[in-house]
């Protein structure tokens, strides 16, 4: 551990993917992940866990079958686990995740854009 805050907006700037979240920090079993979205990912579940989204730039949409979650800057929204959602986003969003060690971001769906797990902004 040490005593340097994480500088978010330093992060969001050292990566340029869409849908490949980047491990941050960690806190106890959880991990913190930046992420930038654009356009449609798929529709999926996370069976074992909520999923927490909190935008940080941008405009996220988050499709739920019984209606949708719009988040602008500085809001969050917690999808619970079983829910099955897709996020959109118009133009690029940049957004931290809080979800356990290990999960995986197309949840149960799988498919291409399925990313490799990185924590090299750790």
């Amino acid at each position: 551990m040490t005593n340097v805050p994480i500088d978010l907006a330093g992060k969001f700037l050292s990566f340029s993917e869409h849908w490949s979240p980047k491990v941050v920090a960690r806190l106890n079993d959880y991990e913190v992940k930046v992420v930038k979205l654009k356009g449609e990912f798929v529709w999926h579940t996370h069976d074992d866990t909520d999923e927490l989204f909190l935008v940080i730039d941008g405009e996220l949409t988050i499709q739920l079958r019984d209606g949708d979650v719009t988040l602008r800057p500085g809001q969050m929204f917690i999808v619970p686990r079983g829910v099955e959602h897709c996020p959109i986003a118009d133009g690029e969003v940049h957004a931290v995740l809080i979800e356990p060690v290990g999960v995986v971001n197309t949840g149960s769906a799988g498919g291409t854009l399925t990313a490799a797990y990185d924590d090299s902004l750790v």
